[in-house]
């Protein structure tokens, strides 16, 4: 994120606030930064650079750096970003993280909860203190029809998992790196469904 030294001396510049827009005076938006539609920031946020809110409210605290965030809601002291996209009907609660490179859409983050880096969580509810590892799908569409994850508290999902819609991840539990998880997980389990690694000694001469 960036240090609170820099944000005085990059705000002001290149930046559209549209009139239906609420900004508090406490806020800071920076630098190739877009406001527009209705919607709303709040104190103490921290907007940009380079970032594009339409029709959202970021609640105070909140900081979102070079993304894209349509028709969602910002929870307090949560970070958005670099390169993250929040597509309509998406709330985010208070203290989250969503990281580089993540898209969310329509689906709820409770609080405390991280999706760091290179993920997508669409069609989902996850609940409190989850943690999303890096290139972790939700798999919402089968060609045809959306479908929903369900994820409980306190859930750990290993790196490279594929989360098969409709599906259900209860309290405590947690997804082994590398699983596509076709069925429910019931709570306090570790979850794990890939291969087994097979070595062939002398393979290649």
């Amino acid at each position: 994120m960036i240090d609170n030294k820099y944000v005085n001396e990059i705000k002001g510049i290149n930046i559209y606030i549209s009139e239906e827009s609420k900004v508090s005076d406490k806020a800071k938006i920076l630098f190739n930064s877009l406001i527009l539609g209705k919607s709303e920031i709040k104190d103490d946020a921290v907007i940009g650079p380079n970032t594009i809110l339409i029709d959202s409210i970021v609640h105070s605290g909140a900081q979102i750096i070079n993304s894209l965030i349509t028709n969602s809601v910002v929870g307090e002291r949560t970070t958005v970003g670099p390169f993250a996209h929040l597509r309509d009907n998406t709330v985010i609660k208070n203290d989250c993280r969503i990281g580089n490179f993540v898209e969310v859409k329509k689906s709820k983050i409770d609080d405390k909860s991280k999706v760091s880096h290179l993920a997508y969580i669409g069609d989902s509810e996850i609940g409190v203190n989850c943690n999303f590892g890096c290139g972790s799908i939700t798999v919402n569409y089968d060609g045809i029809n959306k479908h929903k994850t369900t994820i409980g508290d306190n859930v750990f999902i290993g790196c490279n998992t594929n989360l098969v819609a409709p599906v259900v991840i209860h309290n405590n539990s947690f997804i082994a790196c590398g699983s596509t998880i076709t069925a429910d997980v019931p709570e306090n389990t570790l979850a794990i469904a890939r291969s087994r690694q097979l070595n062939k000694i002398d393979y290649y001469k």
